[in-house]
């Protein structure tokens, strides 16, 4: 080998290969297009290794890059179990909290307790991004998150895979939002077999919201789901609802504050999902700490009953 692989260049290499852009991984390690086109024509130079190739607008590995991307990862997450070895021996809460939520959490939970964490520790600096779990985490235990707030159903199970530690955080129904002038808005509560015929908005396929609403429907009698309306975002499908152009199953997280032209109705049974916090299962960071502690703290003081 007459070539030395440095971690900045190695380091590029792994989130083009993870967002499968060199503009997407720019904007991700914040650097500029061209900053990391040169790293990469770089490291195909320094390995004698095609690596990558064009895939329409994005990239995709050759042979040679995926094995050097799994390489890469095995590196990310020895270097991150460095990180958190030295933290832990200086005890600081201080330098990145790289935060992974689901959308619902993320807006009626984080902000709250980060202020209160930056307020209490000023050289600490969050992250934090919005997903799903099956993305969010693969990252976490690659080092590339530090916490993962993520949703689980009763109904649909998140799945956790090895070396990772839920700590359930809040429990909550979820609700039939229709609008006001649909047939069930009148009613206390609706079964969920009486559902066959309604058009839906949910989250896009393959998340973990969309799994749940087509399980939970096709357990109870509706063999075609409609769902016409792919929406990420909650506050979206509350709108499209109050529009009176579809139905959607929320969590009481983030069916309040209610919009106008909405109603909300208990299912029966109770359709349930609880929203739990995940960490690596080894010794985490002080600032992975200090997070774990005081979202509960706040949950326990009374965040979840304002939910």
């Amino acid at each position: 080998m007459n070539y030395v692989l440095t971690w900045d260049r190695l380091r590029v290499f792994a989130a083009v290969a993870q967002y499968g852009s060199v503009r997407a991984a720019a904007e991700a390690l914040h650097i500029t297009g061209p900053g990391v086109s040169q790293h990469l024509r770089k490291l195909e130079k320094e390995t004698d290794c095609q690596l990558l190739e064009r895939d329409g607008r994005g990239v995709r590995l050759t042979h040679a890059g995926r094995v050097l991307a799994d390489s890469v990862q095995e590196m990310g997450a020895v270097a991150a179990r460095a990180e958190l070895d030295l933290a832990s021996i200086r005890g600081l809460i201080a330098g990145p909290l790289r935060i992974g939520a689901v959308a619902s959490a993320l807006r009626s939970m984080v902000p709250q307790v980060l202020q209160t964490l930056t307020e209490q520790h000023e050289r600490l600096k969050p992250e934090v991004r919005d997903g799903e779990a099956v993305q969010m985490l693969p990252a976490l235990r690659a080092g590339q998150l530090d916490a993962v707030i993520l949703e689980s159903w009763t109904h649909w199970p998140a799945r956790v895979p090895p070396g990772i530690r839920t700590t359930s955080l809040i429990q909550e129904d979820a609700l039939l939002a229709v609008g006001e002038r649909h047939p069930l808005a009148a009613q206390e509560s609706v079964q969920l077999a009486d559902l066959r015929e309604e058009v839906w908005a949910s989250c896009p396929p393959g998340s973990d919201p969309h799994e749940a609403l087509v399980q939970l429907l096709r357990s109870h009698g509706t063999t075609d789901v409609e769902v016409r309306y792919w929406v990420a975002d909650y506050a979206t499908q509350l709108q499209l609802v109050a529009a009176g152009l579809a139905t959607a199953l929320v969590p009481r997280m983030a069916a309040l504050p209610k919009p106008g032209g909405v109603r909300l109705v208990r299912c029966t049974p109770a359709v349930t999902r609880t929203v739990a916090l995940a960490t690596l299962q080894q010794a985490e960071a002080p600032p992975v700490r200090a997070f774990v502690a005081e979202m509960l703290r706040a949950v326990h003081g009374g965040m979840s009953r304002a939910l």
